[in-house]
C-alpha cells in the first residue's frame, strides 16, 4: 500500500510542477467475514451456491473449499471482490491434495477459477463485512443507510452499477 501512495504523491507532485492539480483517489477496502461461490458439477450440470465463512472449509464433490481473506468495495466505487482460496481434492484413497491457492476475482471468473475435470469453482462475490459502517451508502439527507440491493439494482436515487464481464 505504501508503495501506491509513493507513486500517487509522485504523479501529484509532477502535476503541480506543470501547473495541474491532480487529486489522488483511493478505492476504500471493505474485509468481509463470508466468500460466496458458485460451483458447478460438469457431470450431472449442477450448479451450487457456496456460502462460506472465511477460514471454514466446504465441501463440493471431491473439492474443500476455504476461502481466507475476502475484499470488496463500498457500492459507491466500481466493483472490485477479491477472495484468497485455498482448494484441496479428495482422492480416491482419502488423501487430500491441494489443486489450487490463489486470488479469485469475482468481476474476472475466468482468470482464476479452479478448472477441474469433473468440478469448477469460481467467486461471486463476499458477504457480511466486519465493519458495517464502511458498507454504508450515504443516503440524500446525510445520514448513512446500508444497501441489501444486488448489484445493478437501483435503490432510491442510487445510480445503477455496471458491472464488466
Amino acid at each position: 500500500m505504501a508503495h501506491f501512495r509513493f507513486r500517487c504523491f509522485s504523479l501529484v507532485t509532477l502535476a503541480v510542477v506543470g501547473g495541474v492539480a491532480v487529486p489522488c483517489a483511493q478505492a476504500e477496502r471493505i474485509e468481509n467475514k463470508v466468500a460466496v461461490f458458485s460451483a458447478l458439477d460438469k457431470v450431472t450440470a449442477t450448479i451450487k451456491t457456496l456460502t462460506v465463512p472465511l477460514n471454514e472449509t466446504r465441501e463440493f464433490g471431491g473439492l474443500k473449499v476455504t476461502p481466507r481473506v475476502c475484499f470488496s468495495r463500498p457500492p459507491t466505487e466500481q466493483p472490485k471482490t477479491t477472495s484468497f482460496v485455498d482448494v484441496q481434492e479428495v482422492q480416491l484413497d482419502g488423501q487430500e491434495k491441494k489443486i489450487f491457492s490463489g486470488w479469485m476475482f469475482a468481476e474476472s471468473p475466468g482468470l482464476n477459477a479452479v478448472e477441474h475435470p469433473v468440478f469448477d469453482v469460481w467467486l461471486t462475490g463476499c458477504e457480511e463485512p466486519k465493519n458495517p459502517v464502511a458498507a454504508a451508502v450515504p443516503s440524500g439527507d446525510g445520514s448513512e443507510t446500508a444497501t441489501d440491493s444486488a448489484p445493478g439494482e437501483t435503490e432510491g436515487d442510487l445510480p445503477r452499477r455496471r458491472v464488466r464481464r
